[in-house]
């Protein structure tokens, strides 16, 4: 190397830290014979040779007085690796971190997603993570950016509801979701573009109307809702957003009826055929129908969820040889799917719906359902962990199983009309039948709810409005009080 093309680096001032030597010369500016960049600076660190070009020559200059500076005036050392002064090193780091914490401070709606599912896991039953999971799924229609080859909505639904999954982190994408979950991953919306109100507004759409331009079921929005204030709840907490850019939306208002439809209601008599034709489903062998007598009883006659009988046990029964029984609920077994559940089975086991975790339900039932119990439990026993109702295997009961058997028993129950009409069109529709039987029977609001495991407000809102043939009944109640014994005419 020539000294005189050179300018010499100050001699060494003891050890550099690893990775950095004070070894550095600073060539003079050159030609590199391009129109486009013709400028050079070059300088050797440990022997290695780096250079820069540009495209005039005092940019040329610029840098090699900023290299010369750090070299003689400031003592620097260079870094081996880069051929860069300490300080630029350090200087470049820190715009590293920087530019991360910016980009978490506004991550985008796919990278959210999963942080916020991802926090949330951990404490939430299963179908409450499903919950959550179908509203960022809804959330995220509405924070698709600008992008071509976009997929469709539905395929966007569904790689939502794939790539929350916490497990799913690390893993490849099915074959049918990868070009959704790429696209995603590139063009999903900030979450700060939530602040636009068109933004705002079109995410709010995508919480309240079906994917054919439908308006979703009340309750289907409530839980939308719920769940994606709790997301932006906690980006909040974050400090991802300052507020709920949502909150002032509201799903249009429709005419209000009753949820229950009055046509699914069996009457006392219905319920006892149905339950009788319930035993005729299936082959005398595999005993498909008997197996779920008392199950439908449950419901019929306790008003019971599906989910409550699944979990029901032996040991929280009160089960009289004479009068009425106890059952005591404990816990629900919902169907949530296997990757919801944390145990990779499709049903969870949460407690009671709408208590705390421990409490328990004790619900009084007639002779019918206790003599229905002890006839089952004399007949199948119990499963091995004490469960009264279990499959052929000695499993849990699956939804499927006993949806086509409610199915088939209704073919066998009622003539072709009613099978044909809404009448008990499904478990749920058992349920109802009780409650409005306890209605009509005079039990309070509060004590129906009670037993229920429901608010006097549902009860209210969707059952008591089916009870209209207690008028007369009612207007004598109200002359006995105000001592109105006979027929009073008009005012003369």
């Amino acid at each position: 190397m020539n000294a005189a093309n050179n300018t010499p680096a100050r001699l060494p001032r003891g050890s550099a830290r690893p990775g950095y030597t004070f070894d550095v010369s600073l060539w003079r500016i050159s030609k590199t014979g391009r129109k486009s960049r013709p400028w050079r600076v070059r300088w050797v660190v440990a022997g290695q040779v780096f250079g820069d070009t540009f495209t005039t020559y005092p940019l040329a200059e610029s840098r090699r007085n900023e290299l010369w500076q750090a070299m003689n005036r400031r003592g620097e050392a260079f870094e081996i690796e880069s051929g860069l002064p300490e300080s630029e090193v350090r200087a470049a780091a820190e715009a590293m971190e920087a530019a991360k914490i910016e980009v978490r401070l506004d991550p985008t709606w796919w990278q959210f997603s999963r942080e916020f599912m991802k926090r949330r896991w951990r404490t939430a039953a299963a179908k409450t993570r499903e919950g959550f999971a179908d509203s960022l799924a809804s959330a995220a229609l509405g924070m698709m950016g600008e992008g071509p080859d976009a997929p469709d909505l539905l395929a966007v639904r569904r790689a939502v509801r794939w790539a929350v999954v916490p497990a799913h982190e690390g893993e490849e994408p099915p074959p049918d979701l990868e070009n959704a979950c790429a696209w995603l991953a590139c063009n999903s919306l900030p979450l700060s573009a939530l602040r636009k109100p068109g933004v705002a507004e079109d995410v709010h759409y995508r919480l309240t109307y079906r994917l054919d331009g439908k308006l979703a079921a009340r309750e289907t929005y409530k839980r939308r809702r719920r769940c994606f204030n709790a997301a932006i709840a906690y980006a909040i907490q974050s400090g991802y957003l300052g507020e709920n850019p949502v909150a002032e939306f509201e799903r249009p208002a429709t005419a209000r009826s009753p949820s229950i439809d009055r046509r699914i209601l069996m009457n006392p008599t219905q319920a006892r055929e149905f339950l009788i034709a319930v035993s005729y489903v299936g082959s005398i062998n595999r005993n498909r129908g008997r197996r779920l007598v008392a199950f439908f009883g449950c419901i019929l006659y306790a008003a019971m969820r599906p989910a409550e009988v699944v979990g029901l046990r032996l040991e929280d029964c009160y089960l009289p040889e004479t009068g009425w029984g106890v059952l005591t609920l404990r816990e629900t077994r919902p169907v949530s799917g296997k990757k919801w559940t944390d145990t990779g089975e499709r049903h969870d086991k949460r407690g009671l719906k709408m208590r705390d975790s421990g409490a328990d339900r004790p619900v009084p039932v007639p002779p019918e359902l206790v003599g229905m119990l002890r006839a089952h439990l004399k007949e199948f026993g119990t499963a091995p962990d004490g469960r009264i109702f279990q499959n052929e295997r000695g499993g849990l009961v699956g939804t499927t199983s006993y949806y086509r058997v409610w199915v088939e028993a209704r073919a066998y129950a009622f003539p072709p009309p009613k099978f044909h009409s809404p009448l008990a069109e499904n478990p749920y529709a058992g349920r109802a039948f009780c409650i409005t039987q306890w209605l009509l029977a005079g039990l309070a609001i509060a004590e129906v709810a009670r037993r229920a495991g429901t608010s006097p407000e549902v009860i209210d809102r969707h059952y008591a409005g089916l009870i209209d043939n207690s008028e007369e009944e009612d207007n004598k109640k109200i002359e006995g009080v105000m001592g109105w014994t006979g027929e009073r005419g008009g005012a003369t």
